[in-house]
């Protein structure tokens, strides 16, 4: 539980001062507001990443497997693309508070709430005895 406030607490930041820092990214708000961003990311990003599951499951079953054939090499190359999307998603939900100017802003800041991601996901979900 530590280690998911740890890492709702390093994306509020993140919102707050390290995107702004991008050319063509605008945050508007204070820390509560980043931090209810930071959540929605999170949600927006567990429901992108659920639905490129389910398509690619889909896709592979109803071509008998054929479809993996590309689908693996696209989960490889092209996975960084889950949380830009998820970024553009809060962004539209939330405009008043994120503005995204064009696609290298959404690029560049989905990538560093990935770097945020990959970094704190062994910490989420790694437990102790």
């Amino acid at each position: 539980m530590k280690a998911l406030i740890f890492r709702i607490l390093l994306s509020a930041l993140a919102f707050m001062y390290v995107l702004p820092l991008i050319s063509g990214i605008e945050f508007n708000g204070g820390f509560l507001t980043a931090v209810g961003m930071a959540i929605l990311f999170g949600v927006m990003f567990w429901l992108v990443d659920l639905l490129a599951v389910t398509i690619s499951a889909v896709l592979a079953i109803g071509t008998l497997g054929v479809a993996l054939l590309w689908l693996i090499p696209f989960w490889i190359l092209f996975f960084w693309l889950i949380p830009v999307a998820a970024l553009i998603a809060v962004s539209s939900i939330a405009p008043s508070a994120l503005f995204i100017a064009n696609s290298t802003a959404a690029v560049l800041g989905g990538l560093v709430l990935l770097a945020i991601s990959l970094t704190t996901s062994d910490m989420v979900w790694h437990r102790t005895a």
